[in-house]
C-alpha cells in the first residue's frame, strides 16, 4: 500500500491562483485513497475561502482549516498538525506540481534515506509584461540567485544534496522530532526549518525530474516590492534566539550577498571625494560582471532583446534586496524595529 501523503497548502488572499493549485495536486497520479489536501486560509477575503470550499464540496480529499493569526508559520504548524499523512508535502498557492510530482517525492523518500525532497522550480510570470521574461530569467540564473539550485537547476539530470527546496516533502516524524516553524518568522520560516533540519543531521534532496511551477509577480514593480521584502527577512531572522554565536547561522551566505553589494556600492560612492576614479572600481567591477552574465542569458535563452533587459531586472533585484537588508540591520541594531521586527524577536 503507497504511504499517505497530506498537501498542506498556506494561503491568504490567492484567489487568481488557487484553482491552478489545487487541479494540479487532485490530477496528479497518486491514487486518491492516499492522498489528502489541507488549506490553511488566513481569513481571506478575496474569495479564496469560497473557491477551496467549493473544491471541498466536490472532492472529500480537500478540506480548509482555519489560520487566524494570518501569517505563513502558523498556517503550516495549523495544518501539520490537522495532517493524517505519512508524508507532509508543502505547497505555496502560487505553485502548481507536474502529476508524478508526489509520486516521485514518495519514490525519492522511500529509497535515498532523505529527510526531505523537493523539486525543480520553474518561474512564470502569470501575464504578459514589459519585464515578464527578463524576470523569469532573472529568478532562474546563477547571477540573480546564487547557488539556489532548485531554481537553477532545470537542465540538471541527477539528484543531489542541497541546503534547501522549494515544494518540499518531508517525513512527518520530522516535524515530531524537531517541531514545527517557527511562528516568530512571518517570512524565512522554510529556510530556518531547512538549516535546523541540518544541524540535526537531515539530509535534503533535490530531484531535477521532479518538476514545479512558480508564479512570479507580474509587474516589474511587485517583483522589487517582492526582492525588497525576502532582503529584509534575510536580515530578521538572526534576532532569533536559536541561533548564539557558534551554532551556524539562519540564512545562507547567498542570502548575505546582495547587502555586501549595496554596502560594497555605497562604499564606493562615499570614498570617491578622496580616492577619486579608484573608488568606483566596485562599480565598474558589478557593471560589468552584469553586463556580461545579462548577455549570456540573453544567449542561452535565445532572445536577443533580452539583452537589454536583464541589467536592469538583474540589478533591481540585487538593489531592493540588498537595500532591504540594510533596512532591517538598521531596525536591528537603531532601534527602529518598534513595530515591524519586535514581532520577530518576542
Amino acid at each position: 500500500m503507497r504511504p499517505f501523503v497530506s498537501v498542506i497548502i498556506p494561503c491568504r488572499d490567492e484567489a487568481p491562483f488557487i484553482d491552478r493549485c489545487l487541479d494540479s495536486v487532485l490530477h496528479s497520479g497518486y491514487p486518491p485513497e492516499r492522498l489528502e489536501v489541507i488549506v490553511a486560509d488566513g481569513m481571506s477575503r478575496d474569495g479564496t475561502r469560497q473557491r477551496v470550499d467549493h473544491y471541498a464540496s466536490l472532492d472529500p480529499r480537500v478540506r480548509r482549516i482555519e489560520n487566524p493569526g494570518r501569517t505563513t508559520p502558523e498556517a503550516l504548524n495549523r495544518a501539520i498538525a490537522a495532517a493524517q499523512g505519512d508524508f507532509i508535502l508543502r505547497l505555496d498557492a502560487h505553485a502548481a506540481i507536474a502529476p508524478d510530482y508526489i509520486a516521485r517525492a514518495v519514490k525519492y523518500l522511500e529509497t535515498w534515506g532523505t529527510d526531505c525532497v523537493g523539486g525543480s522550480m520553474r518561474t512564470l510570470v502569470p501575464r504578459p509584461a514589459l519585464f515578464a521574461a527578463a524576470m523569469q530569467t532573472a529568478l532562474s540564473h546563477p547571477f540573480g540567485v546564487g547557488n539556489s539550485h532548485f531554481r537553477i537547476a532545470r537542465e540538471a539530470k541527477l539528484p543531489r544534496w542541497v541546503d534547501a527546496v522549494f515544494g518540499a516533502c518531508w517525513r512527518k516524524e520530522v516535524f515530531e522530532r524537531l517541531g514545527g516553524f517557527d511562528e516568530r518568522l512571518k517570512r524565512s520560516q522554510d529556510i530556518e526549518f531547512s538549516s535546523r533540519l541540518r544541524r540535526a543531521g537531515g539530509r535534503i534532496l533535490l530531484a531535477p525530474d521532479m518538476k514545479i511551477d512558480y508564479y512570479a509577480p507580474a509587474t516589474f514593480g511587485g517583483f522589487l516590492r517582492q526582492s525588497w521584502t525576502n532582503g529584509i527577512w534575510a536580515i530578521l531572522p538572526f534576532a532569533c534566539s536559536r541561533f548564539p554565536c557558534g551554532q551556524g547561522m539562519p540564512v545562507r551566505w547567498r542570502h548575505l550577498a546582495p547587502l555586501g553589494l549595496v554596502l560594497g556600492l555605497a562604499a564606493s560612492v562615499l570614498a570617491g571625494p578622496w580616492m577619486g576614479v579608484g573608488a568606483f572600481a566596485a562599480i565598474a567591477l558589478y557593471a560589468a560582471a552584469n553586463l556580461a552574465a545579462s548577455a549570456a542569458a540573453a544567449w542561452r535563452e535565445r532572445n536577443p532583446r533580452l539583452g537589454f533587459l536583464m541589467p536592469c531586472v538583474f540589478a533591481g533585484l540585487h538593489l531592493a534586496y540588498g537595500t532591504g537588508s540594510v533596512w532591517a540591520c538598521a531596525m536591528l541594531a537603531f532601534g527602529l524595529n518598534s513595530r515591524f521586527a519586535k514581532e520577530v524577536v518576542e
